[in-house]
């Protein structure tokens, strides 16, 4: 009985779409004036509605395609109208892209297919950003819950400083480097910016800060005899 009410509730909402809707052209896929999940698929004039996943919307970019993506990358205009949620345990939607449910794993996000919640890291240092479904550098993002995420620290200490650090070309170093303080051969790398690791140099070569690189000893201020006494 329960079932038989639910098709006759989708018959009669079937055949409202098909009255109201006017194809713009006689065959192609053409998007619904309210709802922006919905779409037509004319043929000879004839629409027939159709409705992407739950959580993604249908692209209107081109009649002779059809496609749904994520509301992140359709611009839905006056479209605001969407068909009925299907949650389910970290997805608001069935599908697309959603923040994790742990307030504080701002470097986390669920990729949704169908209900099912996969867990994604972002790359280090950056946080997943709601609006653009995707991961963001922390001021470059839309949450102002992870503005400032904790920093990795090694164990001795080192922590990536803030800010870019321009090379020698003036362009920022997308993977910093900087000297070890006591060790010349040794330096640290810092991976976008944010997450350190230690680094060290080939024998017989040292850590040159100015170039970034590794270098002969006697290019080195401070380190011209670093190699001197000790054993190959």
């Amino acid at each position: 009985m329960f079932i038989s009410a639910l098709v006759f509730v989708w018959l009669c909402f079937y055949e409202v779409w098909t009255q109201d809707f006017k194809c713009p052209q006689g065959t192609g896929f053409f998007p619904d004036l309210d709802q922006c999940d919905l779409y037509y698929i004319c043929s000879k004039g004839y629409g027939e509605p159709k409705l992407c996943p739950d959580g993604l919307v249908f692209d209107d970019s081109d009649p002779n395609h059809e496609r749904c993506d994520i509301p992140a990358n359709i611009d839905c205009g006056d479209r605001h109208a969407l068909q009925q949620a299907k949650p389910s345990k970290g997805c608001p939607r069935a599908n697309g892209y959603y923040r994790h449910d742990d307030p504080l794993a701002c470097d986390k996000f669920y990729n949704c297919v169908d209900g099912r919640a996969h867990e994604l890291p972002c790359p280090p240092g950056l946080v997943y950003d709601d609006i653009a479904s995707t991961c963001a550098w922390p001021q470059d993002g839309h949450r102002k819950d992870c503005k400032n995420p904790k920093k990795d620290v090694l164990d001795d200490g080192f922590i990536c400083p803030d800010g870019p650090v321009p090379g020698p070309n003036g362009r920022p170093l997308p993977h910093p480097t900087f000297p070890h303080p006591d060790d010349c051969q040794k330096f640290y790398i810092c991976r976008n910016g944010v997450q350190p690791q230690k680094g060290s140099c080939s024998p017989g070569s040292v850590y040159n800060e100015d170039t970034f690189t590794c270098d002969d000893p006697d290019n080195v201020s401070g380190c011209e005899k670093y190699y001197e006494g000790k054993k190959n």
